[in-house]
């Protein structure tokens, strides 16, 4: 069982009332949301490592066409649009 404590925030005016009207609207509670702002904010810290490793899909290619140079992206775009 968790164990609440009260305390004070303050915040701006309208913030608070967009907050409010946010919660009514989707059938929360002001803490509630508070609460899962402070556990996004805190989850960052663990940074992306913690979500567990990336898979990335590769695909096989022929390699570079002939004459493309990469440093030129608007060469690189006209042989996109000579693909397309």
């Amino acid at each position: 069982m968790f164990r609440r404590m009260r305390t004070t925030v303050r915040l701006d005016d309208e913030l608070l009332r967009e907050t409010k009207r946010f919660a009514a609207e989707h059938g929360r509670t002001v803490t509630s949301l508070v609460e899962d702002g402070l556990r996004e904010i805190l989850s960052r810290r663990a940074g992306p490592a913690a979500a567990g490793p990336i898979r990335l899909h590769t695909v096989a290619g022929s390699g570079l066409r002939a004459g493309v140079d990469l440093d030129d992206s608007v060469a690189l775009l006209e042989h996109m649009d000579e693909d397309g």
